[in-house]
């Protein structure tokens, strides 16, 4: 498939650009730096969210589905998260682009039920803002109407460096814990979950969370 990256120079976005790449996918990287990708196999485009939407149709103007792996943390703007949703909702299916998986926190997972992870009083301050953005974005996902086949995946509440583990799980609305009470995933897993979703397109215009 073709495939567009959007944030793929970020800590998750690289690894689903080096899995998709890894099982044989035509990847385009969106990044604002083109420095940061060295992979010479990768197409990479220059591409910063404030651009206009004219310039972002050219460059998916031949692509079969787009991921999007953008936090807001590094710009210092958590309102892009849920406006970018908005937009690429509205705007891949006048480019033809039919797919869009999206990396989203695991802030919104239901710890217990109705109980977002992110309300907890334990949930780490230095990531708040980021896991709000991602529950809104959801939201927007949630509500949408769009011609485009989505899918929002949540990572585990630990999601760390490392390589395959195994088998991952996957689950819906509520967080995904293991017998000890937690909730992991490598981020290498992580992209497989996200490429194994991409190739399969099992769970369209829903999200799901993958964890062990």
């Amino acid at each position: 498939m073709k495939v567009a990256i959007l944030g793929a120079s970020g800590w998750i976005g690289s690894h689903i650009l080096a899995t998709a790449n890894a099982r044989g996918h035509e990847v385009t990287a969106l990044v604002r730096d083109p420095n940061t990708i060295t992979d010479k196999e990768v197409n990479i485009q220059q591409y910063d969210l404030s651009q206009p939407i004219n310039t972002l149709r050219e460059v998916l103007s031949n692509v079969d589905a787009v991921i999007v792996a953008i936090g807001g943390r590094a710009l210092g703007n958590h309102d892009i998260v849920a406006n970018t949703a908005k937009m690429l909702l509205a705007e891949l299916p006048k480019m033809g682009v039919s797919r869009l998986l999206w990396v989203g926190g695991a802030g919104s997972l239901e710890a217990s039920p109705g109980v977002a992870l992110v309300s907890l009083p334990n949930f780490p301050a230095e990531y708040k803002n980021e896991a709000i953005a991602q529950g809104q974005a959801l939201t927007v996902f949630k509500a949408s109407q769009s011609d485009v086949n989505w899918t929002f995946i949540s990572p585990a509440a630990q999601i760390f460096p490392g390589e395959a583990q195994g088998s991952y799980r996957i689950g819906a609305d509520a967080l995904i814990t293991d017998d000890e009470g937690n909730s992991k995933i490598s981020v290498t897993d992580y992209a497989k979950a996200m490429i194994d979703e991409l190739e399969n397109a099992t769970y369209p215009n829903q999200r799901i969370g993958v964890a062990y």
